[in-house]
């Protein structure tokens, strides 16, 4: 498979794709035409920040599983394009976390001690010893904006040299945050209990701009870092605040546009220290997010969970082996009770019963959805199963019991509409056979492959050597059958594995018969 790298990454980034087998295409200039015509035919595709991945690219690259950003910030992807396309996005959150939280240490350090600025004065051979006073942390209160991975790292280093923390987050917890050391509060009260400030949010249209004049008064005698995203900080507010003396001093990393332009007013101000977008720049750091990247395109381009999937359910590495086998049992199921279904899909609940009621299943479920949808011929996988659900306007229910009667484990999967429910029930025989073994509560212990046929009838003798008779005369071979019956002279539900598609003829035959209450082919290989 192709993988597509545009922009630069470690070599042992490159190695992991060309070790598992993949032609490695790098275009580190690409762009506009040149930029489609290569992602083309990609399975993959890595970038950093400097690749737009507009609706455009997706759209022209029909091959492509995933991109991976070799780093934490995706605003240069277009995720919810990805997602309509079936694409995998995912980042490496943890790769430069030390680095990039080192880094805001290095630079609170640097503001509160004006380092740079007097490593300056005294290389041009002024002694200016007494015009720097600076300032200590121990007992200092830090305020973290966004407490997410580097955002913690930031406060846990922090702490220990004695700061008091406060932050502001949304999406985390209280309890989380006492965990870390950390008080949660509201932003206002977060700028005003403030000496440091730093910013480690994601740049979202919530985000953009949030720290502003009137934010920054708040922040009075204080000091702001940011080696998180640009464009959280109003550049132009920060340095008139800088100017007039509302805040002793800043140090940035990022901008809202970079390169950071020479006449930008940041430049003008002594008060300000400003790096080039350094924070996850060491030799550890970028290798870290290179291997990450680049294994989690190897495992998206094998159909294998991503860890770090922003747009499709992820499984933790460690519960993969376990959860591995029902990914495939689950859409299976989906398929079956699909085809099974008369009319539209209205509603759709997996339900999971037994031991794997104990695990993290979102992909399985997602899987579940792909199996359903498949059949109606839409483009879909477990990445954008769920997006078609909400679009379609189909109720989604997840359910568990620990409970399972006669299983270890067991996968549930009802699709249903106004006027029709089927439930398909799969498991796995001794931890890695699969088999379906109800549908619609006949017990029936079918293979799960190929081609298959699904009848109900009157349990009554010659039934059965109708339907082999029937099939036979039109050429289907019939591989194996599974069958079951809700009680003597009742109904009956038999399920058959056969070997080519069965033709309309077959069914109108065995349909003229009073006895057939209905016959559905189904397959699972993709293929009529």
């Amino acid at each position: 498979m192709k993988v597509l790298v545009t922009d630069p990454i470690a070599d042992a980034g490159l190695d992991v794709l060309r070790d598992a087998g993949h032609d490695v295409e790098t275009g580190y200039e690409l762009e506009g035409e040149e930029l489609l015509e290569a992602v083309s035919d990609a399975s993959g595709l890595i970038v950093r920040s400097g690749t737009e991945v507009t609706e455009e690219v997706l759209e022209a690259a029909e091959d492509l599983v995933i991109v991976g950003r070799a780093g934490i910030g995706v605003d240069n992807i277009d995720i919810d394009a990805a997602t309509d396309n079936g694409v995998i996005v995912a980042n490496a959150p943890e790769g430069n976390v030390r680095a990039a939280a080192e880094h805001t240490v290095a630079m609170t350090f640097a503001t509160a001690r004006s380092i740079p600025q007097a490593h300056v004065r005294l290389t041009d051979g002024e002694w200016a010893k007494s015009d720097y006073l600076g300032a200590e942390l121990d007992g200092k209160t830090l305020g973290v904006v966004g407490l997410g991975r580097v955002g913690q790292e930031v406060a846990k280093k922090l702490d220990s040299l004695g700061m008091d923390i406060v932050a502001f987050d949304p999406y985390i917890s209280e309890e989380r945050a006492e965990r870390i050391g950390a008080e949660l509060v509201e932003l206002e009260d977060c700028l005003s209990a403030a000496d440091f400030l730093t910013i480690h949010t994601p740049l979202t249209p919530e985000t953009e701009g949030m720290i502003g004049e009137e934010e920054l008064d708040l922040l009075e005698d204080g000091y702001v870092v940011n080696v998180g995203r640009g464009g959280i900080i109003d550049e132009d507010a920060l340095a008139a605040k800088a100017a007039d003396g509302t805040i002793a001093g800043a140090a940035l990393d990022v901008f809202a546009e970079e390169p950071l332009s020479t006449d930008s007013p940041l430049l003008e101000h002594d008060e300000i220290i400003v790096t080039p977008h350094l924070g996850a720049s060491t030799e550890a750091a970028q290798e870290n997010v290179a291997t990450s990247t680049a294994e989690q395109v190897v495992a998206a381009i094998v159909g294998e969970p991503v860890a770090n999937a922003l747009n499709a359910p992820s499984i933790d590495e460690s519960a993969f082996p376990r959860l591995e086998p029902y990914i495939e049992i689950a859409e299976t199921a989906g398929k079956v009770a699909a085809q099974l279904l008369s009319g539209r899909t209205e509603d759709i609940e997996v339900t999971y019963e037994g031991d794997i009621a104990d695990e993290d299943v979102e992909f399985v479920t997602a899987s579940a959805l792909k199996g359903v949808f498949e059949p109606l011929e839409w483009q879909v996988n477990a990445v954008n199963a769920p997006q078609i659900a909400e679009d379609r306007g189909v109720d989604v229910t997840e359910s568990k019991t620990r409970q399972a009667e006669d299983f270890q484990s067991l996968i549930s999967v009802t699709v249903s509409n106004d006027d029709d429910s089927v439930t398909v029930d799969g498991t796995l025989f001794e931890g890695v056979d699969p088999r379906i073994v109800r549908v619609d509560g006949y017990r029936v212990d079918a293979i799960p492959h190929g081609k298959m046929v699904v009848t109900r009838n009157t349990d009554e003798p010659g039934v059965i050597g109708l339907i082999g008779s029937v099939m036979g005369k039109h050429g289907v071979n019939i591989a194996g059958m599974f069958n079951a019956r809700e009680a003597h002279g009742g109904e009956a539900l038999t399920v058959y594995n056969v070997d080519s598609q069965v033709p309309e003829a077959a069914k109108d035959e065995l349909n003229d018969d009073d006895r057939i209450v209905g016959i559905d082919y189904i397959t699972l290989d993709g293929q009529n």
